[in-house]
């Protein structure tokens, strides 16, 4: 990845990859690199860990999953008692927990050796995508700006059954993949606001796009006034700096007759709130993660090909900076979305909602068989669900289901939230067709029920991740600061899309 003017690289990640090799037991060289041994709460204790459970007991590890303890050996590697639970529970999830924990406890070291020989129930192509996934993400650090970064995994080593060592480098290889995705997404969402603005955005797409085998097209101010992206531009009327959007395009090789799904990403690069200015308070160092959404469907689309997606994927960025000035905004203002809708404008904390809207139409305006929204877009979520959970509304329940599934298989969970049209007239405009807020009360069903105005009434799903976005202190896989929520989910999603049958009126949880 090429620098910017700056010399910043605003994704450290995309070049930085660490061998990852599969062994059988009787393969595994001698070498200093720490080896973590998965040790359950029940049953024995693998030998090579060379103590007992009363012993690892009298430590205070039980075996359960996020435990680890450290073993030092003179003269050869330390070894780590990993707990991995209960032996009859342990799944994929737990898996990728436990060599999260791995991982943190020998968290200096740049080569890792991690025994999955002796587990049962995973199977193990799961087994090897959730333990790179678990180890990789764990580790990840954005210090790119630091003098002295802490050091990143250099070299993985698994050790599996003789029978399934093919079988975990087939895991090896998506769980590369996906956690190549979420540490991407993380990097942009990471970036300062004054490095990376929505133009360096889009060249940093651009030269993804060149690597990854996708086609990128930037729009600059003049060509979003000539498509009358009227959202994104009355957001960016405040900002000093240009807004863009950033289409980017996927095409599997072969049969053209495929699935096609549209994502939309909320790109604000930086939020103040424009003229509705946030409080003063901690909330405003965090705001350069309300790029978030874009950040995950540019890093989730980069590694389509390399998965070999069977789905055409098409994304909009929409990126600007919501910066309060005497160009901005103002409260009152009518805003034309493409299209043709007028917004009234009654909060300028609400813009979210306005750059999306503009690609929403677009997507419309092209053959598609689902749209995905994915944004920072409601604080109301957050409160609803919390920081680990993402909200998700749609009109379509079988393409919810299928939100709902890939959020399951990659631990980003998701919880519907009903499309409750009793609200909508609370979003009635007394001078303009719609206004971007309603009442105190129902924000994040007002937001989707807003976004939904503009799908022409194709199969669509919103995610609202305001509050998985970012994590005030490490969990698991998931790092301080921002998480790439969404990244991974996106592209389990895309690679096994299949076009929406149900009826959109049968969404469940309309009301």
């Amino acid at each position: 990845m090429t620098a910017t003017a700056t010399g910043f690289d605003p994704v450290p990640s995309w070049t930085r990859v660490p061998e990852v090799a599969v062994v059988a037991a009787g393969d595994l060289d001698a070498g200093d690199a720490p080896r973590g041994v998965l040790v359950a709460t029940s049953g024995a204790v693998p030998q090579a860990l060379g103590v007992d459970r009363d012993a690892l007991a009298g430590a205070g590890f039980t075996g359960g999953i996020g435990q680890a303890l450290a073993l030092p050996r003179p003269g050869g590697p330390a070894l780590v008692a990993v707990g991995a639970g209960d032996p009859a529970k342990l799944d994929g999830d737990g898996l990728r927990d436990a060599a999260a924990a791995f991982a943190r406890a020998v968290g200096t070291a740049g080569r890792l050796v991690l025994a999955l020989d002796a587990m049962t129930g995973v199977p193990p192509e799961t087994a090897g995508q959730a333990a790179v996934e678990g180890v990789l993400l764990a580790r990840y650090r954005f210090e790119v700006l630091k003098k002295e970064p802490a050091p990143p995994v250099t070299a993985l080593t698994l050790v599996a059954a003789t029978d399934d060592v093919q079988a975990v480098r087939d895991g090896v290889r998506r769980g590369l993949a996906y956690a190549r995705a979420a540490a991407l997404a993380r990097d942009l969402a990471n970036s300062p606001p004054s490095l990376l603005t929505a133009d360096r955005l889009g060249g940093v797409a651009a030269q993804l796009g060149a690597d990854s085998g996708l086609s990128v097209e930037v729009y600059d101010r003049d060509a979003l006034i000539e498509l009358g992206c009227g959202g994104l531009l009355g957001v960016n009327a405040g900002s000093a700096d240009e807004p863009r959007m950033i289409k980017l395009r996927y095409r599997p090789e072969g049969d053209p007759d495929v699935p096609r799904l549209t994502l939309v990403g909320k790109g604000i690069m930086y939020d103040s709130g424009g003229i509705s200015l946030k409080p003063a308070d901690a909330v405003h160092a965090t705001m350069k993660n309300d790029m978030s959404g874009a950040a995950a469907i540019l890093a989730a689309m980069a590694l389509l090909r390399e998965l070999d997606c069977p789905v055409a994927v098409t994304g909009y960025l929409m990126c600007t900076d919501n910066m309060p000035s005497g160009s901005a905004t103002k409260l009152g203002d009518v805003l034309t979305i493409r299209g043709g809708t007028t917004v009234e404008v009654v909060n300028a904390d609400a813009e979210g909602r306005l750059v999306m809207a503009d690609a929403l139409v677009l997507a419309t305006e092209e053959p598609v068989d689902a749209i995905v929204d994915i944004a920072t877009l409601t604080g109301a979520c957050l409160r609803a669900l919390g920081a680990q959970i993402a909200g998700v509304f749609g009109n379509d329940q079988g393409l919810v289901d299928q939100v709902r599934a890939a959020a399951a298989r990659v631990d980003e969970p998701v919880w519907q939230l009903p499309m409750a049209h009793r609200y909508r007239g609370e979003l009635d405009s007394d001078v303009a067709d719609i206004k971007n807020m309603g009442g105190a009360n129902a924000a994040a069903i007002h937001a989707a029920l807003f976004l939904e105005e503009f799908v022409a009434g194709t199969p669509w799903a919103h995610l609202d991740i305001a509050g998985t976005a970012q994590n005030d202190t490490a969990r698991s896989w998931l790092p301080q600061g921002c998480t790439g929520f969404g990244a991974r989910l996106l592209l389990d999603l895309a690679l096994a899309f299949r076009r929406p049958e149900s009826d959109p009126s049968a969404a469940k949880g309309r009301a």
